[in-house]
């Protein structure tokens, strides 16, 4: 299997992406907001992603978004395809694109937003912590991604102090976070599932 940075030749893949992440929200019946071909497309051309795949199929998939002023990074829409899941994958994408985060945005806070617990496990590993989330970017713009989310009520009517997702974040500090230093943590290949979400 091969888990790359993303270029143009990965954009076969799109359109698979884009409907196993909307597939993956309904069968969980939790909310992800729904990017379109172009946004993918874009994000996947300029290199702004993780594509994993075997044998010329389609494994999986992570991409990053800046937020005030490059600020704040998220690590966005990590999805596995099912045939895939339970084997670690999500844990390799993962870490692939935090060190592509970290290297294209070094000063940058690392965001994202979950409902996924293997998800907030592999954060937790990476060193990100769960906070409030008015520690996170305040960019409407970024909220405004939330529409197509099926919880957007529950977020507005809490007025965007919480929701069903858990926020997590990782600040920088020479690489340490709160004065510890970053060490790559082993990755298990125990039955996690690995469906997706960060927003």
């Amino acid at each position: 299997m091969e888990i790359e940075i993303s270029s143009c030749e990965h954009l076969m893949y799109v359109s698979e992406i884009q409907q196993e992440m909307y597939d993956s929200a309904q069968r969980r019946g939790t909310g992800i907001a729904k990017r379109s071909i172009e946004y993918l497309s874009k994000k996947i051309s300029e290199g702004n992603a993780v594509v994993a795949t075997e044998n010329g199929e389609w494994v999986g998939f992570c991409y990053i978004e800046t937020w005030s002023h490059g600020k704040f990074v998220a690590n966005s829409g990590l999805i596995v395809s099912p045939k895939f899941r339970n084997g670690g994958v999500a844990t390799q994408i993962k870490h692939k694109v935090f060190q592509l985060s970290r290297e294209k945005y070094p000063e940058a806070k690392v965001f994202g937003l979950t409902t996924g617990l293997a998800v907030m496990k592999i954060n937790s590993d990476l060193g990100y912590k769960p906070v409030i989330y008015s520690e996170l970017t305040q960019d409407e713009e970024f909220w405004n991604g939330c529409k197509n989310c099926v919880n957007y009520e529950i977020l507005m009517m809490k007025e965007r102090k919480n929701c069903l997702c858990t926020a997590m974040l990782f600040v920088p500090d020479n690489n340490k976070v709160n004065g510890v230093a970053y060490k790559q943590p082993e990755i298990k290949y125990n039955n996690e599932q690995e469906s997706h979400l960060s927003v």
